[in-house]
């Protein structure tokens, strides 16, 4: 007999628990835990701790699993990590775009006076050579025209010599860029000059090798083929031929020289090497990694040059149908509004081929760094180098932090 048939109160009854379940509180109490468990918490209430372990009153996010894969950092330009085919190509894009002042700057910058220094110094000397043929006793013609031609070529290397200092100052400038970008830096244009003067000699040096080879290889084929014809006949047709398959040639041995060595200025400024030493080094390098370097660079090169053709074609043909409407039949109407039109006509087609020119050397410059780093970083593990730079840097450490691009450097020798 229980306690309600003597009266006393009746005591609330108990949900079994489920099979294999938790066994379930009373009415009125607290959940009880299973073994070992931690005591649940009462209907609305906050789940309890188990022993030993602190109160939570707000759900946790469990630490990801050992192994899990986590993004890498990206402090700036490039992810910290190999590239693919796809950013090894966008990059280059961004470059430009994330600091345009410094770059898009620097390159207007070089162009514009290289362009003038060739236009008023071969300009200049040519008048002036050619205009005292006029003026010369008939006999002696022969000799003042050759040496207004022989006047004129040697002037012309003053432009070039120039060309081959701001092509080399550019370089080291945008590499600086982009290595210094891919750390989350962003540089003046004075700070990436200076900083591309410290090394502007060798890039002087290599410019200057590399345009050296590329005259006397042609020269080579000229000549060759010159001495050929000269004999006459049938050998003719074999000088013409072998100047054809002579540029053949010197054309794939050119992609594949420029392509083994495309990294040596990269290799100059920032791992702080001789021209000998960087050569060497990016053989090294693009070892195993022919096709995909060649690949981007060349397919850079490609939508650069018909981005170029798609805007300066309908400049240059809206410029010849606007003097041919404004001057059907010539410039003898009007001798002087005819050179007026021809000559804006020529400016707005030599700013637009200023503006592109520089925007091509910003963006292929810029890809042979990119190149440059993604090798480093599958080869030598420069990303990790630049991740404890990185890291180092938050902590405010990095000043006692070895440039990263000269760690794994001197590490591999």
């Amino acid at each position: 007999m229980n306690d309600s048939q003597n009266g006393g109160p009746e005591a609330p009854p108990t949900l079994p628990p489920s099979y294999g379940g938790v066994p379930q509180a009373p009415y009125g109490g607290a959940p009880q835990a299973p073994y070992g468990g931690a005591p649940q918490a009462p209907y609305g209430g906050a789940p309890q701790a188990a022993y030993g372990a602190p109160p939570t009153g707000y759900p946790t996010v469990p630490p990801p699993a050992p192994g899990a894969w986590s993004p890498p950092p990206r402090p700036g330009l490039l992810p910290l990590r190999p590239l693919g085919f796809g950013t090894l190509l966008g990059t280059p894009f961004q470059v430009l775009r994330r600091n345009p002042g410094a770059t898009f700057g620097s390159a207007l910058i070089v162009q514009l006076v290289t362009s003038l220094v060739a236009v008023f110094v071969i300009g200049g000397v040519g008048i002036l050579a050619f205009g005292r043929i006029d003026s010369a006793l008939p006999e002696d013609r022969d000799a003042v025209t050759a040496g207004a031609w022989a006047t004129v070529i040697l002037a012309s290397l003053v432009p070039l010599a120039l060309s081959i200092l701001g092509s080399a100052l550019l370089q080291g400038v945008l590499v600086v860029e982009v290595a210094r970008g891919t750390l989350g830096e962003k540089n003046r244009m004075g700070a990436l000059w200076k900083a591309a003067g410290r090394r502007l000699w060798p890039l002087i040096a290599w410019f200057a090798i590399l345009l050296g080879l590329i005259v006397v290889a042609v020269a080579g084929v000229i000549g060759i083929a010159v001495l050929i014809g000269m004999i006459g006949g049938a050998a003719i047709g074999f000088a013409v031929l072998f100047g054809v398959l002579g540029t053949l040639v010197l054309a794939a041995a050119g992609i594949w020289l420029g392509t083994k060595t495309a990294l040596v200025p990269s290799i100059i400024v920032l791992e702080r090497r001789g021209v000998i030493s960087s050569i060497r080094r990016s053989w090294g390098l693009t070892t195993h990694s022919f096709w995909k370097t060649f690949g981007v660079l060349a397919l850079i090169g490609v939508i650069l040059y018909a981005a170029t053709q798609i805007i300066t074609t309908p400049v240059s043909f809206i410029g010849g149908l606007v003097a041919s409407f404004l001057f059907p039949t010539g410039s003898s109407d009007d001798s002087g509004s005819y050179i007026a039109v021809l000559a804006v006509t020529y400016g707005l087609a030599l700013i637009v081929s200023l503006i592109l020119g520089s925007i091509a050397a910003v963006v292929q410059s810029s890809a042979v760094a990119v190149v440059y780093i993604d090798l480093r970083m599958r080869r030598e593990g420069l990303d990790l180098d630049l991740m404890r730079y990185v890291e180092a840097r938050q902590a405010g450490g990095a000043h006692d932090v070895v440039d990263p691009y000269l760690v794994s450097s001197q590490r591999n020798g």
